[in-house]
């Protein structure tokens, strides 16, 4: 049996039971999303923003999905309790795909905010949803819509400025509230629309998290529509651990004179496939992507990006770095697109990459295609090694060889973290990014998911 044919007999069988428990806005493109999964299949290595991650693999297995929307037990305090400490952020729980209203932040959100389950706001998100996430280009996104039940929804209308970071706590757990029913490997469909209408202002951190010593498959579309002069501040953490398989695909859409810095962090893993699309719709727009991957044992990484700089006046800048130690493997591919007509474009793009050892693999593919005579775009790639004479300098000075590594792969990606504005975020992430290099990162007292 195909990997698809399993997901095309569950919607089938299924479908009744979905449309129950979604709202309408979802379901009206649901049927559309299954068709479009059924023609395409799942892409093989031969299709060209796949093909460093096998996605029939992943989907193989037999996971359990919970359609009939069991309520699921967990105390999302209790479950994050080994993570970053306090950021003086308004702190959410999304438990697998469900927003929890059982531990909202105490305060008042600016008036017209909207931060909550897409089942409540269905006349809203009508105008949003799935029009930039659309399923014919990507099967994936596809599977994800016409399996999604619920969503994140995040709105901040026309001038508002949210001062105070929003942080979302994804949190995956497979044990239903019958423990008759317990669910050995789960599979969550997650989902989340964002909207900033013009001269709005968000600062949002997602943090992803397992409390579960058990094996999850997340699918996840985040789709963004950036409106004029907005600003979008967007931080993805992912820890997690090896017997997770994470595949995200990011739509962003921005308008004229809008900001959007869009950062991923990768600190613990199974396997990682990140997708991101982000296009320019209006002029003088701005963009930084940037990501940070540090990936050992057997973990796997992927990172694939498309700028579409279709309005004249933008600037884009990216920058992702790896490092890989043990048998990790890595991939970044990364495409600029300039279209006809957008002329005075800026865009940078660089991966830098880290290997540390014979084993492990990293694959590397920036792309640069232009159709503007007036633009300003450049592009690199490296793959290399720790300097051996720092090594050298380092140990002549009663600095450890261990220790000399520790110092010069945390140098190496500090860039990465510094470009990183939420200032909390950006120290913790810097003492965590140490533990992760010591090995201590998976040692949290009363942690029992890498023991």
């Amino acid at each position: 049996m195909r990997s698809e044919q399993q997901y095309i007999e569950l919607y089938e069988q299924a479908r009744q039971m979905i449309f129950r428990h979604a709202v309408e806005p979802m379901n009206a493109v649901r049927d559309q999303a299954f068709e479009d999964f059924k023609a395409q299949g799942f892409p093989s290595k031969k299709v060209e923003r796949y093909k460093y991650t096998d996605m029939s693999k992943l989907f193989e297995p037999d996971y359990g999905v919970n359609l009939n929307r069991l309520e699921i037990p967990v105390d999302p305090y209790q479950a994050f309790r080994c993570d970053v400490p306090n950021l003086s952020t308004s702190l959410y729980f999304v438990v697998n795909d469900s927003f929890y209203t059982k531990a909202l932040p105490k305060g008042h959100l600016p008036e017209g905010v909207i931060i909550g389950s897409m089942r409540d706001y269905p006349d809203i998100i009508a105008k949003y949803y799935g029009k930039q996430a659309r399923t014919r280009d990507d099967a994936v996104t596809a599977l994800n819509t016409m399996l999604a039940q619920d969503g994140l929804f995040v709105y901040v209308p026309k001038n508002v400025k949210v001062e105070r970071t929003i942080q979302v706590i994804n949190i995956l757990k497979a044990t239903p509230l019958n423990a008759q029913q317990v669910v050995s490997d789960m599979m969550v469909n997650r989902r989340v629309l964002i909207v900033l209408e013009e001269g709005a202002e968000l600062k949002m951190l997602f943090c992803d998290h397992a409390a579960d010593d058990r094996e999850f498959l997340t699918t996840q579309v985040i789709e963004a529509s950036i409106g004029e002069n907005a600003s979008l501040d967007l931080y993805c953490l992912e820890e997690t651990h090896y017997k997770n398989v994470r595949v995200s695909n990011v739509y962003i859409d921005q308008q004229a004179n809008s900001r959007v810095n869009h950062n991923v962090i990768t600190l613990h893993n199974g396997t990682t496939r990140n997708k991101l699309d982000l296009t320019f719709s209006g002029e003088g727009a701005e963009c930084g992507c940037y990501g940070c991957v540090i990936a050992d044992k057997q973990q796997h990484v992927d990172n694939n990006t498309l700028i579409t700089h279709h309005a004249p006046h933008c600037t884009s800048n990216e920058l992702y770095k790896y490092v890989l130690d043990e048998k990790a493997v890595g991939a970044f591919a990364g495409r600029v697109l300039v279209e006809h007509g957008a002329q005075k474009t800026s865009s940078q793009m660089t991966n830098q990459n880290l290997i540390a050892t014979k084993e492990s693999r990293m694959f590397t593919q920036p792309m640069l295609e232009i159709y503007a005579d007036d633009v300003k775009c450049a592009h690199g790639s490296t793959v290399g090694q720790l300097n051996d004479a720092a090594l050298f300098y380092m140990r002549q000075r009663g600095i450890s060889l261990k220790e000399a590594r520790i110092l010069l792969q945390n140098a190496f990606v500090n860039e990465v973290i510094d470009k990183m504005k939420l200032e909390p975020l950006r120290d913790r992430l810097h003492y965590l990014v140490e533990k992760r290099f010591r090995g201590e990162l998976n040692k949290c007292d009363g942690c029992k998911l890498c023991k």
